[in-house]
């Protein structure tokens, strides 16, 4: 029977004594995540799974045995063909997801008795209302979960039974999102009432649709690549229409839209940094961790630490709220010092871990710091051929030293002085010597923020201090671009895949390389309006070399599904 199935089919194979919940089946057999999954009584195999399944059906010589598939000596706790053949794949060596039931039932009964008791169990719990609680993301924000949950759970499920995927209402999330962007351009109090509406209904959207996918089990490589970016593209387009309608009222805040921008990526990349630092970190505790989980036991310390936060529910009521009953500046105002304390109190934190744990970082761990620190060919000419300084420490504080010189250059010099671009290529120095030794220390975690920081926050100052019309603007859109580079590395790696390729890093410089080229453009072209314009250029090449690239890669096959269930964003 396997034979006659197309070899790039799923099959599943199910007891036909098998009682139990739909749902607890549709967890184990149509999950699109998992090579293999099984729960008692059934077991399902995609493509890439099915040689070990013929291997497990071949070694195993006793179908209806009750003991150990041949070659293994495990007990088999789920006596059926399915169970035996599901642990025969683990022994040979394939991963065999077992989904987390719960209160859902699934097994199969010996006798009449044993039937009877399994369908009354079954009868007592409601498998629907168990699949609803599960769309919903474990691990949420307080809004999210008090405010947008409770109510958009259905919405998905209304999306479900209309044949909506998970895609098209992340679509639809996007669109809301540009239209309140496109409200709040217009610079007047109904286009700010409207804006502020429509980016909460964008965000119920955005919940709507991860809780579509977990309620319908619809995970897709392209669901992934959308979900991933798009939240930032919203966020990030509103803090544009937020500009373009306060500068129609006279009032310039492209700068504080920018640094909010800045703040917000910077405090991203802390997170993902820290975590790929110690996502397989061996004898990964601390006196600090151990009190964070002290405190999770007590309820309303963990939803205050997640309010602190600001998580992107917590966010983006806020900005809605004060987009409605204030100006485009108060909003700017508000976020930046919220996210500035967030940032603070997360770093601060994270800090006290790194310096009291004793963890002993792996080679992945390296690895992932140094893809996420996106050197260039400058940085890595001077990584191979320059000096490799010891020191558990050195690594953070090369980088503090070089992203301080450029600062301090960029903010006391006069703009476009040789100075900048001698800071610039110290800071790029900096950056080699930086990441020539393996990202292992204690606070090696802090190399891919502090250079993030550098380059945005060099790229606008440099804008701001210019008085040249457009160059903020044309600044907003190259650190979106570059930030877009960034993230979508950050979601490669979490899929296992690496950073993207070294030909696409060498083409757009690397960090240190555009530092340099906006520091020369500055030089060359100050008290000429063709700053902005060689900025905006750059953003576009930038853009477009990197969207095609990523397009690329998040549509084609062997892209990863990575759907984030962790700390919301």
């Amino acid at each position: 029977m396997l034979a006659a199935v197309p070899a790039a089919h799923r099959v599943a194979l199910v007891d036909p004594r098998f009682v139990g919940h739909r749902h607890a089946l549709r967890l184990a057999l149509t999950d699109p995540r998992f090579p293999a999954a099984a729960v008692p009584g059934a077991l399902t195999a995609q493509a890439e799974a099915r040689p070990a399944l013929v291997g497990a059906l071949r070694a195993t010589t006793d179908a209806v045995g009750a003991g150990v598939p041949a070659g293994g000596t495990a007990t088999v706790t789920d006596r059926t063909v399915p169970g035996r053949l599901a642990a025969a794949m683990e022994a040979g060596g394939t991963e065999v997801q077992r989904p987390e039931l719960g209160s859902l039932v699934a097994t199969v009964p010996t006798d009449e008795t044993a039937r009877a008791a399994a369908r009354s169990d079954v009868e007592a719990v409601d498998d629907e209302a168990v699949r609803l609680r599960s769309a919903v993301k474990a691990r949420d924000g307080f809004f999210t979960t008090h405010f947008i949950s409770p109510y958009s759970r259905y919405i998905a499920r209304w999306c479900a039974r209309r044949g909506l995927t998970p895609n098209q209402v992340t679509t639809a999330s996007l669109l809301t999102a540009l239209i309140a962007a496109g409200c709040a351009a217009t610079g007047t109090r109904g286009g700010y009432v409207a804006a502020g509406i429509l980016l909460l209904l964008s965000f119920v959207l955005d919940c709507t649709d991860g809780q579509l996918a977990r309620y319908s089990l619809q995970y897709s490589t392209m669901g992934a690549w959308l979900d991933a970016t798009f939240d930032r593209a919203k966020e990030y387009a509103y803090y544009a229409g937020l500009a373009l309608g306060a500068a129609r009222n006279g009032d310039d805040v492209w700068a504080l839209a920018l640094g909010a921008m800045v703040l917000q990526s910077c405090r991203h990349i802390i997170d993902f940094s820290f975590n790929e630092a110690n996502h397989d970190a061996v004898a990964n505790s601390s006196p600090t961790a151990a009190l964070s989980d002290k405190l999770d036991s007590v309820g309303w310390t963990v939803w205050l630490r997640r309010m602190i936060v600001l998580p992107i529910g917590e966010r983006w009521a806020m900005i809605a709220v004060l987009t409605a009953v204030t100006t485009p500046r108060i909003v700017f105002y508000a976020l930046l010092i919220g996210c500035a304390f967030a940032a603070c109190y997360t770093t601060a934190g994270r800090l006290l871990r790194s310096l009291t744990r004793k963890a002993r970082r792996t080679d992945r761990a390296a690895q992932a710091l140094a893809d996420l620190a996106d050197s260039g060919p400058i940085a890595q000419l001077i990584a191979a051929r320059g000096p490799k300084i010891g020191g558990a420490w050195t690594a953070p504080a090369v980088a503090l030293v070089g992203t301080g010189a450029l600062i301090a250059a960029a903010l006391q010099q006069p703009f476009g002085s040789r100075q900048t671009i001698i800071a610039a290529v110290f800071y790029a120095v900096c950056s080699g010597v930086a990441v020539a030794r393996p990202l292992k220390g204690a606070l090696d975690w802090l190399v891919p923020p502090v250079f993030r920081a550098a380059e945005y926050c060099t790229v606008l100052i440099l804008a701001a201090r210019s008085d040249i019309d457009g160059a903020l603007p044309a600044a907003f859109g190259l650190v979106s671009a570059v930030a877009y580079h960034h993230y979508d590395t950050v979601y490669r790696i979490r899929g296992g895949t690496g950073a993207p390729p070294q030909w696409l890093v060498r083409t757009i410089g690397g960090h240190e390389g555009r530092t340099l080229v906006v520091a020369v453009l500055a030089a060359a072209l100050a008290g000429a309006s063709g700053f902005a314009t060689a900025l905006t250029v750059l953003a576009v090449a930038v853009a477009v070399i990197v969207l095609v690239e990523s397009i690329r890669f998040w549509v084609s096959s062997g892209a990863p599904a990575v759907h984030d269930e962790g700390e919301p964003a």
